[in-house]
């Protein structure tokens, strides 16, 4: 996915490797807290495996879908601990996706999209650990790193 990421996202926007997003916006300020409940949830909670069972045309990008009762359940977990802290979005359903092209024109991600459809198969990833990341009004920079208990 990140090799396809490369190749489709506006290189100019690409400031992250392929990811899965679970929080958009955590407040700053609590960035120890955070990373200590990272830490703790990652500590018990061993790898898993999401299957990328669909694409996702997203009107000016491209998308992987993803499922995981695992990833439902660690994603519930941190949503009830900061339920104060989240912004509307962060409250909504988790619809795990991994995008790989945005910002393109709608004829860009229709082509890339039907490309991709052609040969799409249902495949699995492995979840091996948590990024935290911290936005300062720049690009994102890397905070920390949290692998699960048998990664």
């Amino acid at each position: 996915m990140h090799a396809e990421r490369k190749v489709h996202f506006p290189s100019e926007r690409n400031y992250l490797p392929a990811h899965l997003t679970l929080f958009h916006h955590l407040p700053g300020a609590a960035i120890e807290a955070i990373g200590s409940r990272l830490r703790a949830a990652c500590a018990g909670q061993p790898c898993f495996t999401l299957e990328v069972h669909d694409l996702w045309m997203m009107g000016r990008g491209v998308a992987y879908r993803l499922r995981s009762p695992a990833l439902a359940r660690l994603h519930a977990e941190l949503a009830e601990v900061w339920r104060d802290w989240l912004t509307p979005q962060d409250r909504q359903l988790l619809r795990p996706h991994v995008t790989i092209q945005n910002k393109a024109s709608a004829e860009q991600a229709r082509a890339l999209h039907d490309r991709l459809r052609s040969g799409f198969a249902p495949f699995e990833v492995q979840g091996t650990g948590l990024l935290l990341w911290h936005y300062r009004g720049g690009p994102w920079e890397p905070a920390a790193a949290y692998p699960f208990s048998d990664a």
